[in-house]
């Protein structure tokens, strides 16, 4: 075979004819464009950068966050070399890193907006039903900076003690000086303000850190924990140490929460970026961060982090009387063991109503043994989890690449964007959106 990289093209090129049919790329685009976004924020005209249609961008960001490239620099690299992102910008269009940047995080509102209708849209193609049950899980993701810009809370004071000790000396050194310059060129007031800067921003950290400790006493997640031993990052404030892989290293971390259809289509239904070491806090607010617009939610799943007695009572929302006006809750109130043996095999299920004597831990842990609450809750291992596996593994994201936790929660909905464009693309099996809406 000949191959000729010299002759010009004499007709203009249909970028359609170099991309399959079913391939992603057509899917965001049609997505995009049927839950008609509005609300975006954009470059003001007169600011001299080029003005580039909302939707595009959107597609550009979910289509880059869905196929592994998440840095402003490497989706505008993309926009040159990559066919579906070349075709996606229209083949001449190349916005630049600092514009990329500045979309995503300029519109927080608007991205959340398009995850649901994205869900809405799931709806209307029947891959997602109106009423049924949620899985949710955390997980934690490295933060955008090393955990050797952290210092904690005594080292902090070390620190402080050991600066105003230079300037001591410093100031003494200046006076011996009498005011003439050192031989050894030693400019001795930027050396005293770079220490009292320094000062300056350590003690505004232990003043974080007291609040945080402060925050966590009232709330009763300290668990004995002393104020010596909080950290502060500085370059970014808001991230934590957390335990991660199988909890024997620490990172610098966030904690990603993720609320997933448990009724087959295994759909991000919910979730956002907490920054709390455990998940002790997070099943109410990520139960509530499902939309009503896409699931009235029957029953929640979730594993024994995430239990306590105030946190499932609050999502049941049972009254006086025994009523329910929330969902079930099964939620394991201690870590299982991996296989079963014979004895497992052969008991049998609780029945019956749960004895009136012991106490909310024992009945949530009854109803787990129930027939019906080991269905649900083996749902979880094969919703949720396998939803953050395909996120770290398959899409790659194992870092947020903004700081601070507003940011990265604009982040992680980009995020699930991605994961569920991607997820129903592959229930359609790459047919054409408009199509299967027509045929609803």
């Amino acid at each position: 075979m000949n191959i000729d990289r010299e002759t010009p093209m004499l007709f203009p090129v249909d970028m359609r004819d170099w991309l399959p049919s079913d391939h992603l790329v057509h899917f965001i685009i049609e997505a995009v464009q049927q839950i008609g976004m509005t609300g975006f924020k954009v470059n003001q005209r007169g600011t001299g950068s080029e003005q580039y249609p909302p939707e595009m961008m959107l597609s550009l960001l979910v289509y880059s966050y869905a196929t592994g490239r998440f840095g402003s620099r490497i989706i505008e690299a993309a926009t040159h070399t990559d066919i579906a992102m070349r075709y996606i910008c229209g083949g001449t269009s190349h916005p630049d890193h600092s514009v990329i940047c500045a979309f995503r995080k300029d519109n927080k509102e608007a991205f959340e907006e398009a995850f649901t209708k994205i869900l809405v849209l799931a709806y209307q193609m029947k891959k997602l039903k109106r009423v049924g049950g949620i899985s949710v899980d955390g997980s934690k993701i490295k933060a955008n900076a090393s955990k050797h810009k952290a210092v904690s809370y005594k080292r902090a004071g070390e620190i402080i003690s050991q600066m105003q000790e230079e300037v001591k000396k410093l100031v003494d050194m200046a006076e011996e000086a009498d005011g003439k310059g050192l031989e050894s060129g030693l400019n001795i007031p930027e050396e005293i303000q770079r220490r009292e800067d320094r000062q300056a921003a350590l003690q505004a950290a232990r003043a974080e850190m007291e609040k945080m400790y402060e925050e966590a006493s009232q709330t009763g997640e300290n668990r004995g924990k002393k104020l010596d031993s909080y950290q502060y990052n500085f370059t970014d404030s808001d991230s934590r140490i957390m335990k991660a892989g199988n909890g024997k290293h620490f990172e610098q971390s966030y904690n990603a929460q993720a609320a997933v259809d448990t009724e087959g289509s295994m759909l991000i239904l919910g979730g956002y970026v907490s920054q709390h070491a455990n998940d002790k806090k997070e099943l109410e607010p990520v139960v509530a961060s499902v939309s009503s617009e896409v699931r009235d939610v029957d029953t929640v799943s979730a594993d024994c982090g995430f239990y306590s007695e105030e946190a499932v009572q609050s999502v049941e929302r049972k009254n006086a009387e025994g009523g329910q006006a929330g969902p079930e809750v099964y939620c394991a109130v201690e870590k299982g063991k991996h296989g079963r043996d014979i004895d497992d095999l052969t008991k049998k299920p609780p029945m019956g109503r749960p004895p009136s004597n012991i106490t909310p831990k024992e009945k949530m842990s009854r109803k787990l043994k129930t027939k019906k609450g080991k269905q649900i809750y083996k749902k979880r291992k094969e919703t949720v989890e396998p939803v953050f596996g395909i996120i770290k593994n398959v899409l790659g994201f194992r870092q947020f690449t903004l700081r601070g936790i507003e940011k990265v929660n604009i982040e992680w909905s980009l995020v699930r964007i991605a994961y569920n464009c991607k997820r129903l693309h592959s229930l359609m099996g790459g047919k054409c959106l408009s199509e299967c809406l027509t045929r609803q």
